[in-house]
Formats: structure tokens, C-alpha cells, sequence
């Protein structure tokens, strides 16, 4: 037995099974890949899902932990940091947020929307209008938001007043909202659906039919957020201003944290002190991270790469001309390549056998959420063994 499946082992018998038995045990990682603990080599083409923004062991997020740990790994907030203030004041310069906005810090995604859920209840309103195929987090607030049946049917009742609109059917959403809604939650993409996206201009009639009503438009940039999609955020390509955003993910490049950017006075000013908090979040080693992570995206110019890229990555599976693919879907580094077939956990299987992770995120397609340092070489190495990869999934 390999020291993998010996300690997959170990894991069935001692981890809670919510994840089912993973395939791998990984150890360690450097830029792009990861290792497992027989020590075979794997590109990582999803990214702790969208988390490794810098990839693994970048020099910059090493230092900047490394300091912090050695100075105050924690204080709790009762008091802040320099860190903290540092990094909010960084969140709300890249998010183009106008005076009077604010940040609050949580652990993780999940987080950051139970924040959004209690932002909007504070508007007086009940209700809240989601999206069909939205994945908003596991959490029982968020959950409400999450559209999964499979994921929520379990734990029902969840909280009321959630309904689910068809995603990108603005005429659906028109009439999904009226004086009763508190808010509109939207993902920019929809990553956990299959990197779906939206038709042009949904998200600007989402702000219009939000503003209409006096209702927020919440925009959840867990996913699309901190480069992924090539801009700072996903909502920054629609030329729209949300009233919050929800952000995780890739901000801490694998130290956890999650925010709420609150838009402007009125809107910060829903929440009030006292009415939210959190133990950890925003701590000072997750404040390093997020800076160390927004600074080296800044200064290594990742977002023109992310775009570069993603960019890359479709033209080369659009030409290679694979029998078995039907498409590309998304922008910038966040991406599916669609399949004929259903066959998208094989696909992802022989991509471990031959050294890639990717990720099957819905029958008919991959997702793949690279490190934004991704070389045009290593895009190149995993769409030139696609056409491998196809053959050993449908044998």
C-alpha cells in the first residue's frame, strides 16, 4: 500500500466523511505545483479552488507571514492592528468603494455572507432574491442563498424569505423584486454552477431593478474576486457600483479570511456596533496575507496576466479542435471547458494519473482556477494532454 492510500485510510477512519474520501494526500507546493507524499508532481490548475492566488510558497506571502507570526500571530477585536487597517483601507482603494464605505472581517466566505445576510435585514425588509444555480456558502444562513437542492434539503427549514430567479433572466429578476426585497445577491460568475456567466448587461439591469425598488444589490466576489477574472473584482467589468461585495478566497492566498466592503455612508451604516463580530477575522496574520497578496498581485501586474492567460487558455482549446469539447466558459483565470460527454470526474482522474489537477465541477465541465502566476507554458503543457486525457475518460 502507498503512503497515500495508507493515510487515506487513517482519514476514513478518523475525519468527519463531509467531503467524502479525497484522492489525494498532498504534502507540499511551489508557484504552480504540488506534490503528494509519494512525492509525484501535480500542475495545480485549481488553486485550492481559486484560493492560491500567488501559488504555493511565493516568496512575498512567506515573508510577510513569517513576520507576522514572529510579531503578533492574534489580537482580538477588542483592539485592531496596523495590518488590519491597512489591509481595509486596500480593499476599498482596489474596489473603487466612494467615501464612507467600510470593511468587515470574517474567516472565510461563508462568513462574509452571513454578514450580508444581516446587512440586509437590517434594512427593515424580509426579503432577499437569489439566483438559480447560486452558490453562496454551507453555512445555514448562507445555505438559504446557496440554490443546490442536495445541499439544502437536508437542513430545512432554512431562514425565510429567500427566493431563487432563473441566473441572467433580468425580466425573472424585475419580477422577483419588489418593495419587500432587502436585497439582490449575485455572483458575477457562477463558479460552483460550471463557470457559468451571465448574458451582457445582467448585472447593470440588476443595479437598475435593485435601485428601483430601494433594494441592495450585493454582489458575491468570493470566487471572481482578487484577480480572477482579470479585474480586481468580477462586478468591475459591468461598470456598476454594488452596494457590498462579499470577498474570500484568493485574498488570503490560503491564510483564512473573508470581507463584507460595505458602499458608501448609508449602507455602512446598516450594521451598527455590537450587531455583527468575529474571534479571528482580520487578525493580524490574516491581514498580512491579504496585503502581502493584494501588493504582489499589484506590483508583478497579475491582473493583466490573469486576463493574459485566461485569454491564452481559450484560444488554445478553441483551436486544438478536441473531439469530445465543446466550449470555453469564463474570464480571465476562472474557467470551464465544457464536454460532450458527462464524463468530467473521469476527465479529472486522468488528469491526476498524467499530473493535473483540475476540478469536475459539473458533469459536462472542468473548472480550472490556476494560480494567477500560471506561465503560458504550463496552460499550454495541460490543453496539449486534453486530447489524452478525453481518450483515457471515455475508455
Amino acid at each position: 500500500m502507498s503512503t497515500n492510500d495508507a493515510l487515506l485510510q487513517r482519514y476514513s477512519d478518523s475525519v468527519l466523511g463531509v467531503f467524502g474520501v479525497p484522492p489525494l494526500v498532498l504534502e507540499r507546493g511551489e508557484g504552480c505545483y504540488v506534490w503528494d507524499v509519494d512525492g509525484r508532481r501535480y500542475l495545480d490548475l485549481l488553486g485550492g479552488i481559486a484560493v492560491n492566488a500567488l501559488g504555493h510558497g511565493h516568496p512575498a506571502l512567506v515573508a510577510a507571514v513569517s513576520r507576522q507570526v514572529a510579531t503578533a500571530l492574534h489580537v482580538s477585536n477588542l483592539f485592531t492592528s496596523p495590518g488590519q487597517i491597512a489591509l481595509a483601507e486596500k480593499l476599498l482603494q482596489i474596489s473603487g468603494a466612494p467615501a464612507g464605505s467600510r470593511v468587515f472581517f470574517g474567516n472565510s466566505g461563508a462568513e462574509a455572507i452571513e454578514a450580508a445576510i444581516k446587512l440586509a435585514r437590517r434594512t427593515g425588509r424580509p426579503g432577499i432574491v437569489a439566483a438559480q444555480g447560486a452558490f453562496h456558502g454551507r453555512t445555514t444562513g448562507a445555505l438559504a442563498l446557496t440554490a443546490k437542492a442536495a445541499y439544502r434539503e437536508p437542513f430545512e427549514p432554512l431562514i425565510p424569505g429567500v427566493s431563487h430567479v432563473p441566473y441572467g433572466d433580468a425580466d425573472a429578476l424585475r419580477a422577483a423584486v419588489d418593495a419587500t426585497t432587502a436585497a439582490i445577491v449575485l455572483e458575477p460568475l457562477q463558479g460552483e454552477a460550471g463557470v457559468v456567466e451571465p448574458p451582457d448587461g445582467y448585472l447593470r439591469q440588476a443595479r437598475e431593478i435593485a435601485s428601483d425598488a430601494g433594494a441592495l444589490l450585493i454582489v458575491d466576489e468570493i470566487q471572481t474576486g482578487v484577480g480572477r477574472t482579470g479585474a480586481w473584482f468580477g462586478f468591475q467589468h459591468a461598470g456598476i457600483i454594488p452596494d457590498a461585495i462579499t470577498v474570500a478566497k484568493g485574498l488570503g492566498g490560503g491564510v483564512p479570511i473573508g470581507a463584507l466592503v460595505t458602499f458608501g455612508d448609508e449602507v455602512s451604516g446598516l450594521l451598527r456596533a455590537g450587531q455583527h463580530g468575529s474571534t479571528f477575522g482580520g487578525n493580524p496574520l490574516a491581514a498580512a496575507a491579504g496585503l502581502a497578496v493584494l501588493e504582489t498581485i499589484e506590483s508583478e501586474g497579475l491582473l493583466a496576466h490573469s486576463t493574459a492567460m485566461g485569454e491564452h487558455l481559450a484560444r488554445s482549446v478553441r483551436a486544438s479542435d478536441i473531439d469530445g469539447l465543446t466550449g470555453v466558459r469564463g474570464q480571465g483565470l476562472l474557467r470551464a471547458i465544457t464536454l460532450r460527454e458527462p464524463i468530467s470526474a473521469a476527465v479529472a482522474a486522468a488528469g491526476r494519473a498524467a499530473g493535473f489537477i483540475v476540478n469536475p465541477v459539473a458533469p459536462h465541465a472542468i473548472r480550472l482556477a490556476p494560480p494567477l502566476i500560471v506561465s503560458e507554458q504550463q496552460v499550454t503543457s495541460f490543453v496539449n494532454v486534453l486530447p489524452e486525457l478525453l481518450q483515457e475518460a471515455t475508455r
